[in-house]
């Protein structure tokens, strides 16, 4: 009877979060919540722990992340509220994160509105002058030797020209680990664009690649390691919760 309880409780807890967390999303392929506790435990205000899982998650802007974990524990909670099936915290809990992204999900942002936007009508350098110019599209790589190219395709629009440029970078981890920006960057046989354009793409990109671009309500994320492998990008975090989303 106290496993059925138990059960039922963790359950009840589960798909209120799960509901909760889903009504932030524009889309997922599968997300579930699962709460460990006991009743006793539950009723003194403590919680073991709360797994986050999700594949093919949708934010807000159009960004996707392939495969997101996120896992919580020792989690100090108001008792009254838990029981009616709410998590409500008495202060913040520490956990873990991870985020997978393909090349798929990373081109999807870039040509998202919400991106897109932000690549027009930038200022730039050239030649002692300065041009506006406008990205019409972006490729992004992700290398084998832990490198991510960027395959772009510009229109200056003072001379109505469509120029392209490419550049690999280094992904690094910046400002104590709340973003990522791109560093070493390299021309293919010593090709060199303008600097101030390629110095935009470069911080777009590590835009598209912050992890804060898929935190959930109440929930912040900080970088602590990430692996460039070919066409994967993963992302380990520290999660810090301030409060489940209701």
């Amino acid at each position: 009877m106290v496993q059925q309880e138990r059960n039922l409780g963790e359950q009840a807890i589960d798909k209120v979060v799960e509901i909760a967390i889903a009504s932030q999303l524009d889309e997922s392929e599968s997300l579930s919540v699962t709460v460990e506790t006991q009743p006793i435990q539950l009723a003194q205000g403590g919680v073991d722990s709360v797994t986050i899982e999700g594949e093919g998650l949708v934010m807000k802007q159009d960004l996707r992340v392939t495969e997101l974990q996120v896992e919580v524990k020792d989690i100090s909670v108001n008792p009254l509220s838990a029981m009616f099936g709410k998590i409500e915290l008495n202060g913040p809990a520490l956990g873990t994160a991870r985020a997978v992204l393909k090349e798929s999900d990373i081109n999807r942002a870039f040509n998202s509105e919400y991106i897109s936007d932000k690549l027009r009508g930038l200022k730039v350098h050239r030649d002692g002058q300065t041009v506006t110019v406008d990205v019409k599209s972006v490729e992004c790589k992700l290398l084998s030797e832990g490198k991510i190219a960027l395959d772009a395709e510009v229109l200056v629009r003072e001379t109505a020209s469509t120029e392209k440029i490419y550049f690999t970078a280094k992904p690094q981890i910046d400002a104590g680990g709340w973003a990522i920006s791109l560093q070493n960057v390299e021309y293919p046989e010593n090709k060199e664009f303008s600097p101030e354009l390629t110095a935009a793409l470069a911080d777009k990109a590590g835009e598209v690649l912050n992890l804060r671009n898929f935190e959930i309500e109440g929930m912040s994320l900080r970088i602590q390691k990430l692996d460039v492998e070919a066409g994967l990008l993963t992302l380990q975090a520290e999660a810090k919760v301030e409060q489940f989303p209701s």
